[in-house]
């Protein structure tokens, strides 16, 4: 075992060199110019994927740990049978709506496995670190601005890989010439298809083979240096409007208020010590053909009013009433975003809420959000929850502006939908609540939206069929763990020797990762969620990670794995 001191003083010397930050920085880099954005093509993201790991092998090849291997884990279709898996959505086409098999799905197709094995026993834990290669669409290139990087992926989650790398290439670097070993296994698991849902971990938490090689778990999340013994849950909800002849847009927003209203009901009953703040947030992230992911944070949408003939200022200006009516409504509650200004560029988060722009028959709204992970949904700003306000209020004024318009109106999306139209997003809760009650009550609040607009139409009937809710995305079960536990005052320790922010007080993480996967399949396993990089930044247009904080993490970590192996004096 190596001296506490001499050991901690050379990882420092390491990971504080200027070589050293440009090595992580190379290899986030490196990483991030690969796009692994889900594709319905899974030959696409079987090349990418395996491009990835092909650099991280290059890596790992280089470290010094005795008898270590890397291999790479096929993915066990058995998950398909496992309550948490998640559908392969991605697959879906206009050849096969109802997407891929498993079996089909991740055919040739893995995660990366390394194992350092322990030189001893006694003290000390066998830990596994896990983090994902896989990142939110849309896909954008990386580039570096000072000491920041920018891409897809930079702070979710590649940044967290390059964190672990850059942990273990110091501990290489300098246990050799102290005389030090790792008295305990060192597992690292690195997984595709976090985003989608959690069935690269999935893999991975139900290998009981390989769980023979762990017993305690740190995941790599752009946590802002902070450690977490628990994260809340989420849900990711579909519902199909389908009703011949309904105006779908204005039923698709009276569903979008209930959701609102029942999201709200349950953060009211969620207190719980580890989440003061209770973070149950609710969340638009699709509709129609706008929006890119469940739980990115919309940033625009666009609706038309479509006169029955060409509409007068009359009629453009009882529109512009309204749309100001609803939107005072909208930021009474969710705060006006346009006079906040973002952080990093200085400017609004929002520039305006909306344009409106009218010829002839037509009146297009065009409304604008705030991306970004639905995690952060208070602190930016959701186009969808913001057009339902607008959409609402429009319809209850239908009645004013068809006289106005000497006519009928009609709502709809600016980009055509069929014969249904579909919503999706997610909705977070803490652990005070059981998931099966989240979709329960999901279930019940967009069957009320439907209800409440079809009753005045004399449709209660059809209220029932009008909405279809199902939850074949991810899923994730909240979890709580041991704010005391050895692992996590390990960790603090860690932290106060790497120079990291104040941890306390110590809370659960606002966001769901596959650190819940671990923590409900080895129920009573310490499982920690820590990382690099802002969680206001993941999944947004502005997505980025500074590269000292990538090497303060990679300090950290080192110092936290020869805490939790024993391999300290």
């Amino acid at each position: 075992m190596s001296s506490c001191s001499s050991t901690a003083a050379a990882i420092r010397r390491l990971t504080r060199a200027r070589g050293f930050q440009q090595q992580l920085a190379d290899l986030l880099i490196e990483l991030c110019a690969i796009d692994t954005t889900p594709n319905p093509d899974v030959a696409v993201m079987r090349a990418a994927e395996g491009r990835c790991f092909t650099i991280l092998e290059r890596e790992l090849a280089r470290l010094s740990f005795p008898g270590a291997r890397a291999e790479r884990r096929p993915i066990n279709p058995a998950i398909e049978r496992h309550r948490f898996y998640s559908l392969p959505h991605f697959t879906r086409t206009a050849r096969r709506p109802s997407g891929l098999s498993a079996e089909e799905t991740y055919a040739g197709r893995s995660n990366l496995v390394y194992l350092a094995p322990g030189q001893g026993t006694g003290r000390g834990k066998s830990i596994a670190l896990n983090a994902h290669v896989d990142v939110v669409a849309p896909y954008f290139p990386p580039r570096r601005e000072g000491g920041r990087i920018f891409s897809r992926g930079a702070c979710d989650d590649k940044g967290s890989v390059v964190m672990m790398i850059g942990a273990l290439r110091a501990l290489a670097g300098v246990l050799p010439g102290l005389g030090g070993q790792l008295r305990r296994n060192l597992l690292l698991m690195l997984v595709v298809e976090e985003e989608t849902g959690g069935n690269g971990s999935l893999s991975l938490a139900i290998d009981r083979e390989l769980k023979r090689h762990y017993d305690s778990v740190l995941v790599g999340e752009c946590t802002g240096l902070k450690l977490h013994p628990a994260n809340r849950g989420a849900v990711w909800y579909r519902a199909e409007i389908a009703l011949p002849g309904a105006p779908l847009l204005e039923v698709a927003a009276a569903v979008i208020a209930e959701l609102e209203k029942e999201g709200a009901a349950i953060r009211a009953e969620s207190r719980h010590a580890l989440f003061p703040a209770r973070p149950v947030q609710t969340c638009h992230g699709m509709i129609g053909a706008y929006g890119e992911h469940p739980s990115r944070i919309c940033g625009e949408v666009e609706f038309e009013l479509i006169f029955s003939k060409a509409s007068g200022q009359r009629a453009q200006l009882l529109v512009r009433d309204c749309l100001e009516a609803a939107l005072a409504e909208y930021t009474g509650i969710y705060g006006d975003k346009t006079r906040v200004n973002d952080a990093q560029t200085g400017r609004p988060l929002v520039a305006r809420h909306y344009d409106l722009k009218c010829s002839g028959r037509r009146a297009r709204v065009t409304v604008h959000g705030a991306t970004g992970h639905m995690g952060a949904i208070r602190e930016r700003d959701g186009a969808i929850t913001k057009m339902a306000f607008l959409v609402n209020q429009l319809a209850r004024s239908r009645a004013r502006l068809e006289m106005a318009a000497g006519g009928p109106v009609r709502l709809d999306l600016a980009k055509p939908v069929g014969d249904s139209l579909v919503l999706e997003g997610g909705q977070g809760f803490l652990p005070t609540h059981e998931i099966e009650e989240i979709m329960s009550r999901l279930q019940g609040a967009a069957a009320r939206g439907a209800r409440n607009f079809l009753q005045p139409a004399g449709r209660l009937a059809s209220a029932e069929d009008a909405v279809r809710v199902t939850f074949g995305k991810l899923h994730n079960a909240a979890f709580e763990g041991d704010a005391d536990s050895s692992s996590m005052r390990h960790a603090l320790a860690a932290a106060k020797a790497a120079g990291l922010p104040d941890q306390q007080p110590v809370l659960g993480w606002t966001v769901s990762c596959d650190a819940r996967l671990f923590a409900t399949e080895h129920p009573g396993m310490d499982v920690l969620t820590f990382g690099p990089g802002e969680l206001a930044h993941a999944h947004s247009d502005q997505e980025q990670i500074v590269v000292r904080d990538l090497a303060r993490a990679a300090e950290f970590l080192a110092l936290f794995l020869l805490r939790q192996t024993g391999s300290f004096k």
